[in-house]
């Protein structure tokens, strides 16, 4: 199934995970609307909403760079009022906008736990919640949040490590499971999505070394894996919390060379969290 003429809005696609996944989504000629913070080039990571409209552009789809900051309302609003006023609907909608701080609990100021909660879990529930309206007048309707599997990691190791920032992912994962319920009816597909290793982008640079990150897969396989859920009919796969490289597997990939660095091994690259 192509993407073709389809309307997908992704928070945070200025650079990382979001951004591929917009390019994946271009390449088949989708629409586009990169929806996320930075305006002008940040001093220490690359990418703005107006060069990622650019690269989706160049890669065959159509964009629209819309300037938002998920935590504010009336922002997200405004967001999904121009991707409906450019593209006439919303198809697709990711959850992909995310805040980290691996801190313990005495190490972490409330000011960057609420940024956390506001830009992983509530953020989520809002951009989901202003998108329903057009989400119900999809073909195929999907949400999908870039959050860790429940079912399988409720784990203490990863709540002693770093509680906020688990607290505030598995926000985004009961989102999840409480809206693909809430909306199994209405055929909107909501499903989370999460990588089993590290991913290198730009914004992990901050909590890994150079070594780490060359043992990271590319960003690619997400986006792959993320096109693949987009696929699938939305009444037929719902609640689901998926793992890019199993996705890629069941979808019939036998090599994952090109998702690593060069001179990589597999048995080099480092797991993420949670799985």
């Amino acid at each position: 199934m192509t993407l073709k003429g389809q309307t997908i809005l992704i928070t945070g696609a200025s650079r990382g995970i979001g951004k591929a996944i917009a390019l994946r989504a271009a390449a088949d000629g989708a629409r586009v609307v990169i929806a996320a913070k930075t305006v002008s080039p940040h001093p220490t990571l690359p990418g703005t909403i107006h060069s990622a409209a650019a690269e989706v552009e160049a890669a065959g789809g159509e964009a629209l760079a819309v300037a938002v900051d998920v935590r504010d309302e009336a922002q997200v609003e405004a967001a999904v009022a121009a991707a409906v006023a450019r593209f006439g609907g919303i198809d697709i909608l990711v959850n992909n906008a995310s805040a980290i701080s691996l801190t313990r609990t005495e190490a972490t100021p409330m000011k960057r736990f609420d940024l956390m909660h506001q830009v992983n879990a509530r953020a989520t529930f809002l951009c989901t919640q202003k998108a329903l309206p057009h989400l119900r007048r999809a073909p195929n309707p999907h949400v999908l949040n870039i959050a860790p599997p429940l079912t399988s990691t409720l784990a203490p190791k990863w709540f002693g490590a770093h509680l906020a920032y688990t607290m505030a992912k598995y926000g985004m994962s009961l989102c999840v499971l409480g809206m693909a319920e809430e909306f199994r009816a209405e055929g909107i597909a909501v499903n989370a999505l999460w990588p089993r290793t590290a991913i290198d982008t730009a914004a992990i640079g901050f909590i890994m070394d150079d070594e780490s990150r060359r043992r990271s897969r590319l960003p690619a396989i997400v986006a792959d894996a993320a096109h693949w859920v987009f696929s699938q009919p939305s009444r037929a796969m719902t609640g689901q919390f998926l793992i890019d490289e199993d996705v890629l597997r069941k979808s019939g990939v036998t090599d994952f060379a090109k998702y690593r660095h060069p001179g990589v091994r597999e048995d080099e690259l480092i797991s993420d969290f949670f799985v």
